[in-house]
């Protein structure tokens, strides 16, 4: 079992993920906004929240996440590693020719539970999984991580429709909130807006938080599920959350940082490479 470590603590493992993203995102041509956006959500749930063994990751008694938004893997890359599943030093082959670190999860990376990348899937696939752990009578519990964007795409909402019909208690889904797409604002493309009220006419129980708090993260994650009823919480974010250069722009979604952006949002995180 997991000891719970302070929010202190867990604040300092989302730090050192977004520095790892960072780091990466100034060798690579990549995805980093939607990294750094989940980075607060990633250290809560595997610094604290999932029941997960690094030595034996694929333990039946472990809780599964579903990254979604394949996109945002680097920070799942960082938090695995922090957790003990491989060395971070490993990290540095990140797409390069024979690493297992693939722009999109993959299953050859310890602890990743399913290939993403194609959006709209990670629902559907978190629905069978919790499913079939109700059936079977099993305590493990379901989160998948999504990003807003990612909602436009009709098979959550058909996910969305089955899971209170199933009773899914054992299933949270998380919305990564940080209101930018590929192309631009989620709002100006598709919007989504009232969000929450489409949850809950679903028959889920929505939590909405800042998703940068840590402490209000962790509640909402750590918070006993109502029987019989799934949980979505929408965490409000901003995209690139930790390189002021490109905080909350379009270019966040996929950029390569110099040399000079890097070093400033490492000394704006105030730590160093």
């Amino acid at each position: 079992m997991l000891e719970k470590p302070p929010i202190s603590d867990l604040q300092q493992e989302a730090l050192d993920i977004r520095r790892h993203v960072i780091g990466l995102a100034a060798e690579h041509l990549c995805h980093v906004g939607g990294a750094l956006s989940a980075a607060d959500i990633l250290a809560a749930l595997y610094f604290r929240v999932m029941r997960i063994d690094p030595a034996a990751p694929a333990s039946p008694d472990r809780d599964y996440l579903i990254l979604s938004k394949g996109h945002g893997v680097l920070a799942l890359y960082a938090a695995l590693a922090g957790r003990g599943l491989f060395p971070v030093e490993t990290l540095a082959s990140f797409e390069q020719t024979g690493s297992m670190f693939a722009g999109h999860p993959t299953l050859k990376v310890p602890g990743v539970e399913v290939a993403t990348g194609s959006l709209g899937h990670g629902l559907p696939v978190g629905v069978g999984i919790a499913l079939a752990l109700k059936t079977d009578g099993d305590p493990n519990r379901v989160f998948v991580l999504m990003g807003d964007g990612e909602l436009q795409e009709g098979s959550v909402w058909e996910a969305a429709m089955a899971a209170p019909r199933l009773r899914l208690d054992n299933l949270v889904a998380i919305v990564d909130r940080n209101r930018f797409q590929a192309f631009g604002a989620v709002e100006e493309i598709m919007p989504l807006e009232p969000l929450a009220d489409k949850w809950r006419s679903f028959r889920w129980d929505v939590v909405e938080v800042d998703g940068h708090d840590m402490s209000r993260v962790v509640e909402a994650l750590e918070r006993s599920p109502a029987k019989d009823v799934p949980r979505v919480i929408i965490a409000s974010t901003v995209k690139g959350k930790g390189a002021p250069c490109i905080e909350d722009t379009p270019r966040a979604h996929f950029t390569k940082l110099t040399p000079e952006e890097a070093e400033e949002a490492l000394r704006a995180l105030g730590v160093t490479a």
